[in-house]
């Protein structure tokens, strides 16, 4: 008899969390070794870099589908249930069909743990369920986003005809190194020999290191503002309207649902990766709309709320930040714009502050469910001393309560007499604070 949902998400935190790492594929190939090597019975586009890579995976999950080709999707983290982590056919697997993933897995699992030095960790054991249920299905097609890294990290077992690069700079910088070009040198070890390579735009350094691993193994480098990219973007009601380039062909009146210049740029990766993966040849221009117009990345730039505007956005590094602060001052009017701020203790909090300054009227320091989170009083000094003064930063550490204090100061009239009724609030700094905020605002996550 199969255990129920909420004993799998027991066991499966009861392994290494993601942030315990032994670098190694020995646990994962072994596994999958025994399960019959389920991530070579289908074609694999595979993304790391930076930031940008659920939102793209997501844009691919959907041209695919709109070409009426059968997908899955693996991403990580999630926003509020595993179960979002491992999709069909653009939909997170129901609890019985996640469980019945555990289930297939579990047996050859234990092997796996009795055999090996360290047992098999959470992640690990999902990237492995991951590919097993997609073979199951079958699958078309697997658009499978790295965890961390790239060379080591346990989705590298699939051999990806593939690997799409999105922009890379630092973070998990105890992991991957202190900066770009080493991280970058770690994130080339997804490109296989024969593959295809989409690259972001990078700094030169960084592509260097791309286009050197590309030669090596002789795979195609597609470079993003040479090969393909964004050829003409608008801002629209509800996102953009946008022309790619692509590799193929040139698309027009394309509409993103989705806010922010760094999304257009994703949408450009996308396409160049479905160009690649379908041959080069050019696609059906209303196919290539459709893709594109359905689909959503929660968590990513999101108004969830109106009167007043909620937006949350899952940055957790001064790039994201950056990009998102940007997007807000080119496609929203929101004076004052208060932000609700809860980010993990190993992030390079200053900067995601210092990057967040120009915008925040005021700053509601929080923290999340994870025992990882800055504690709130903790965070609430640093902004404080960034910001100097006092009374731009209050200190909530309940979340939902944090949300309820950035909403009423929207409302406030002193010192914004002139902006009153078009205030807004953004929740941002972690993952996890934003899946947290966005059950609490909308119930949850499609």
């Amino acid at each position: 008899m199969n255990p129920t949902y909420a004993e799998v998400e027991a066991a499966l935190l009861g392994r290494w969390p993601e942030t315990r790492l032994e670098p190694s594929l020995e646990r994962i190939t072994a596994l999958l070794d025994l399960l019959g090597d389920p991530q070579s019975a289908y074609p694999v586009v595979q993304l790391t870099g930076t930031n940008g890579k659920t939102s793209t995976a997501r844009m691919i999950d959907s041209l695919l589908r709109s070409l009426d080709l059968r997908t899955g999707r693996f991403t990580s983290p999630h926003l509020a249930s595993m179960t979002e982590r491992i999709c069909l056919d653009g939909e997170p697997l129901e609890q019985e069909a996640f469980v019945d993933a555990f289930a297939d897995v579990a047996a050859y699992a234990q092997i796996v743990d009795d055999s090996q030095q360290h047992p098999l960790s959470f992640f690990e054991m999902t990237v492995a369920m991951a590919y097993a249920a997609f073979a199951d299905a079958p699958v078309d097609a697997a658009v499978v986003e790295v965890g961390m890294g790239g060379a080591w990290d346990a989705t590298n077992v699939a051999k990806a005809q593939v690997a799409v690069i999105t922009p890379i700079a630092v973070d998990h910088g105890a992991y991957l190194g202190r900066d770009a070009v080493a991280i970058a040198r770690e994130k080339a070890g997804i490109i296989k020999p024969g593959s295809h390579v989409v690259i972001a735009e990078q700094e030169p350094e960084v592509m260097d290191v791309l286009v050197q691993r590309c030669i090596e193994v002789g795979a195609t480098v597609l470079r993003e503002g040479v090969d393909f990219g964004v050829a003409d973007r608008l801002a629209a009601v509800g996102g953009q309207q946008i022309s790619l380039q692509g590799v193929a062909a040139r698309y027009d009146e394309v509409l993103l649902t989705l806010h922010g210049e760094f999304q257009a740029r994703n949408a450009a990766l996308a396409l160049a990766a479905v160009e690649a993966l379908t041959g080069s040849h050019e696609l059906d221009a209303e196919l290539v709309r459709t893709g594109f117009g359905e689909v959503t990345s929660p968590g990513r730039l999101e108004v969830v709320r109106r009167g007043p505007t909620v937006i949350i956005d899952a940055a957790h590094n001064p790039h994201a930040i950056e990009a998102a602060v940007t997007s807000l001052r080119e496609e929203f009017t929101l004076s004052p714009l208060v932000v609700v701020l809860g980010v993990m203790a190993d992030k390079e909090v200053e900067e995601i502050v210092r990057a967040l300054e120009p915008v925040a009227s005021h700053v509601v320091c929080t923290q999340n469910s994870s025992d990882r989170c800055l504690p709130a009083a903790e965070l609430g000094e640093i902004v404080e001393d960034l910001l100097g003064d006092e009374s731009m930063v209050s200190v909530v550490p309940r979340l939902d309560d944090a949300l309820e204090r950035a909403i009423g100061k929207t409302e406030t009239t002193q010192g914004y007499e002139d902006a009153v009724g078009s205030g807004g609030v953004l929740v941002t700094g972690s993952v996890v604070t934003v899946g947290e905020a966005r059950t609490l605002l909308t119930g949850p996550t499609p």
